[in-house]
């Protein structure tokens, strides 16, 4: 790190933290500090929805994807045409009629207050777990071996890294996470571009890195839905499509963006805005992996017995750490963090809406400065909470994409479950929904952890771990629908639940 590396970081963080200040004085209530007053320009909401979904895990996952496991899972991005038709004209419409400040809200509309906090339950751990991750990786992965510390000093940078966020997130609010989400949006569009072109001058142009040959430690393609593929193309796309449907169909952070603009058709604008940068953003980071191969087959970066396969994810972070220029490699770092703190902003700010309006209260949002100051202080133990829970995160095996779907993404489709049920199953009863949610979580369990479940119980049958992980959201919300609408048949409806069909709805 050159004396230019920090001056870069310096302002980023000191940018960050403006931010939160100018914004603090302007959170007059607490529709304000959660929905940023429902007026917010949508390009912005999608410059934010797109840097929320894209955290640190991915933005590192992609480039050590490609590195390790070749092009395939880059080929989701042909699923977002469906993704926009399915949630901008079908979820969208019906999400914009509801007058809620929390997504749960809506279950209770339909299933009961135990559906709705049980969906917050839901979210919660979720997003708990996914903050956590994000601390951990980012401390651990990039952190540690950027200052060469022991990584005995992970907790300890996970603390520090809480606190920025939470410094410039609680101040400033929703406003504030949305202005800094922007910003950090392009800063990560900046470091893939900025790597690119580095490597391309070091290496003499875009030829000498780019691979004329098939690599051959790279997974074989594979176009159907072969279970032992590392990503089959049908399944990739499936699951691809049921991630983005669940996640801005269920998740308190996609729904809250939503809610913040005037009406669907600025919603659908704010979805599609995230969309495209996302879908570019991704295509940079998978041309990056490629660059970074290129580059470390002509300058090999191995020692004893490290592949690419098991080193991929260290790549990224080791090029920006040894061969940029003075001042370009605190740009990179500084995108790194910004996937970071967007992810973690964003996430601190939903967890607080959720524990505010479906545990603490369920009235009226207030208004005046002690709801903000009260909302102000719940971040900081949101915040508190996240930091102590990054600590758990080291004992899951694999590398960061295995990390996303084995501790986050294992909730999802359990979650969309009761959306689907609550909006479109008419005659979805309280215990059907349970039953889907407790059999969904239980199938997404068991396809996340196969293999070590035949490990342990000495079952005998062989699964690709690597590849488990694209069935987890399809098989889970299959059983959870199917479920909760077979046993919504058999039991009686909760008459203290608002019985209202999706068409009156």
């Amino acid at each position: 790190m050159s004396g230019l590396d920090w001056v870069v970081l310096a302002a980023y963080g000191l940018l960050m933290i403006g931010v939160g200040a100018w914004y603090s004085w302007r959170n007059r209530s607490a529709d304000d500090y959660l929905l940023g007053g429902r007026r917010m320009s949508p390009i912005m909401l999608g410059l934010s929805l797109f840097a929320t979904l894209v955290s640190t895990l991915s933005y590192l996952a992609n480039p050590g994807e490609m590195i390790a496991f070749g092009p395939m899972m880059s080929l989701q991005a042909l699923a977002h045409p469906l993704i926009f038709w399915i949630v901008g004209f079908g979820l969208i419409p019906l999400i914009m009629r509801q007058s809620v400040t929390s997504a749960y809200e809506i279950l209770e509309n339909r299933l009961g207050r135990s559906i709705r906090q049980a969906g917050a339950a839901m979210f919660l751990l979720l997003r708990f777990g996914w903050m956590a991750t994000i601390l951990y990786t980012t401390s651990d992965k990039v952190l540690v071996p950027l200052f060469k510390l022991d990584p005995q000093w992970t907790p300890l940078l996970s603390i520090a890294l809480g606190i920025v966020t939470a410094v410039y997130s609680s101040e400033g609010g929703f406003k504030a996470v949305v202005t800094t989400d922007a910003i950090q949006s392009l800063t990560m569009l900046a470091g893939a571009v900025v790597t690119i072109l580095v490597i391309t001058v070091r290496m003499g142009g875009v030829s000498a890195w780019w691979p004329h040959t098939w690599p051959e430690h790279w997974a074989e393609p594979s176009w159907g839905f072969d279970y032992n593929a590392h990503a089959p193309f049908a399944m990739l796309m499936i699951s691809t499509t049921l991630w983005y449907v669940c996640t801005n169909g269920s998740d308190q952070m996609s729904i809250q963006r939503f809610l913040s603009t005037r009406d669907a058709a600025a919603a659908r604008k704010t979805l599609l805005i995230s969309q495209i940068t996302d879908v570019s953003v991704s295509t940079l980071l998978a041309i990056t992996g490629v660059a970074l191969l290129g580059f470390y087959r002509n300058h090999p970066p191995f020692s004893g017995s490290e592949t690419y396969a098991n080193a991929s994810d260290k790549l990224f972070t080791t090029f920006f750490m040894t061969e940029m220029p003075p001042g370009l490699g605190g740009l990179v770092l500084a995108a790194v963090l910004a996937a970071a703190m967007s992810s973690l902003s964003s996430g601190l700010n939903s967890t607080c809406g959720v524990i505010e309006r479906d545990f603490l209260s369920n009235g009226p949002v207030p208004a005046g400065s002690a709801a903000v100051m009260r909302l102000k202080l719940l971040t900081w133990g949101i915040s508190t909470i996240t930091v102590l829970l990054s600590l758990v995160v080291m004992v899951v095996k694999g590398n960061i994409t295995d990390l996303c779907f084995k501790l986050i993404n294992l909730f999802t489709a359990p979650l969309f479950g009761l959306f689907f049920l609550a909006l479109f199953v008419r005659w979805a009863t309280p215990i059907g929904a349970w039953f889907g949610l407790v059999g969904s979580l239980a199938t997404a369990v068991f396809v996340a952890y196969a293999a070590e479940i035949s490990t342990a119980l000495n079952l005998g049958y062989t699964v690709n771990p690597h590849a488990s992980r694209v069935w987890i959201m399809p098989s889970s919300l299959l059983v959870g629908v199917l479920l909760g609408s077979l046993v919504s048949l058999v039991t009686p409806k909760n008459r203290n639940a608002v019985s209202t069909s999706v068409q009156e709805i």
